[in-house]
Formats: C-alpha cells, structure tokens, sequence
C-alpha cells in the first residue's frame, strides 16, 4: 500500500498514481507528515512524498521528518511536471474573488499571477491544494484556489487563468520512502545522506573536501536548523552514484567518522 499526501486529486495524488501505475492500493493523508509516519508505524509499505521543487526549492518537512522524527530510506525518486491553474466556483468571476485559497508551494510558484491580476485579494494557505478546491466548490463564489486541472473536474470548477504559474519547466520532486534501503543497483543512482558537523571554523570545509577528493560529484547541498540550539545546522547532501560503489562507501565512512551525527538516508535510481 502508497500513502501519500491527499485528498483526492492533489499533485502527491497524480505523482502517486503515475508512480504505482495501477499496481498499489493508494491511502490518502492529510499531511506529508503523516503519510511519512504511516510508513514507520507499519499503517502503509510505503508513501510518496513531495522533498524538492525547481521553483520554491526543498519541502522542509520531508527534510526534517526523515533526519529527525523516523529511520526510513529513499529508495526511489519521481519528478513531476507542475501545472498551476487558478479555479473559481462555476458563474462566478474574477472580479468576484476577495480570497485565493492554496497549498504555501501553490501560492509561492503562482506569485507573479497573484500580483499582478488579484492584488486586491487576500491569501490564505490551505493544508493541500485539494482542500482549497473543496473550499472553493462550497463558498459563495468569492474563494479561489490554485491546483491541478484534475481539481477542476472533481469539484466542478471552472480554471479561471491556466498555467498561472511563475515558470513553464515547474516541476516537483517525489521520493519514494520505505523502512529498508534499497540493494538495486541501476547504474543511474543517487545515494542522500545528512549530517551535523562540530560548530568551528573549517568544519563544512573539510567534510566537502573529502567529496573532492575522492572526485564525488555533488547534486546538492542544503542546510536545516537542527532545532535544538541556535546556529547549529543539519547538512543534506546528494552524491551522483550509489553507496554500493567503494569509493563512495569510503568517502562516506570517512566522512561519518568526523560528524556529530551522520544519517545514511538511501541509495537509489532517479
């Protein structure tokens, strides 16, 4: 069974069916962090969760949920292409709306739209961008919502402006996670891992440095606050390559040796 995050016909919904293809009982959740925690207790196999989008960068709960709250592993990846669409509640009108209703990453990738066209109303974030719509299909016709277009049909809205997003090549990152790693080895693999490094001068340096030296290529690097004490950071590094190749066994060893605290979160295909 996939979890994922719901209701029915969210973006982690399309993601959840284009990855499973038909071939896994889907559960909804009402938060990433639920259906993340759905796979720890046991309730799903697995739940695909939104982790990066090309727009408004990394989603920080998926972050934090897998280096502090659980011990699963990414064991694969699905990129999705993003198209935002701003819905109205049938006959109702632009001029009408004094509410635009969404997920934050909704709102965030939809910002040049909202300026431009409904500076004069309000926005408020919803917990998923199928939530709004709902809202929308119930209201007076003064609530909008940015989603998918799937959402139109399955509230019986009318989309106001298509495409209303900010950039044409949107596109979100899922990630497949589960309670035991992945042992496949494609030949096109990216192993994630994240850190905490000793808080003194050269720390981050020498621990990039031995990527470098073993000649690792980095995909990216992100930071986190470790919540605990101001100023302390967790580091989320992908490395092009999968854990089962010596090399970047070693280098992660080596690595692992000079942290505070190391977490291996997953070699897999993308």
């Amino acid at each position: 069974m996939l979890g994922y995050l719901g209701p029915h016909g969210t973006f982690s919904h399309q993601a959840a069916l284009e990855w499973s293809n038909g071939k896994e009982e889907l559960k909804e959740f009402s938060t990433i962090y639920s259906a993340i925690c759905a796979v720890e207790d046991g309730t799903v196999d697995r739940a695909i969760v939104p982790i990066e989008n090309s727009i408004e960068g990394s989603v920080n709960t998926t972050l934090d949920a897998l280096a502090f709250d659980v011990n699963l592993y990414i064991v694969g990846e699905h990129v999705l292409h993003i198209s935002q669409n701003l819905m109205i509640k049938k006959g109702a009108s632009l001029e009408d709306i004094k509410l635009v209703l969404s997920h934050p990453q909704a709102i965030g990738q939809s910002s040049r739209m909202l300026s431009n066209q409904l500076s004069h109303a309000k926005v408020e974030f919803s917990d998923s961008t199928a939530s709004a719509a709902k809202a929308v299909s119930y209201g007076d016709g003064t609530t909008a919502c940015i989603g998918s277009p799937n959402l139109a049909d399955i509230y019986n809205l009318e989309i106001a402006i298509p495409d209303c997003g900010d950039a044409e090549n949107n596109s979100t990152r899922f990630v497949i996670v589960e309670k035991n790693p992945s042992r496949e080895v494609s030949g096109h693999d990216k192993t994630s891992i994240a850190f905490t490094l000793e808080n003194k001068p050269g720390s981050l340096y020498k621990a990039l440095e031995l990527f470098a030296a073993s000649k690792l290529n980095m995909i990216k690097i992100e930071s986190r606050p470790v919540k605990t004490e101001l100023g302390t950071y967790m580091f989320f590094i992908d490395i092009d390559g999968n854990i089962d190749d010596a090399t970047i066994y070693f280098a992660l060893d080596k690595l692992r040796q000079n942290t505070e605290f190391y977490k291996f979160l997953g070699s897999y295909h993308y």
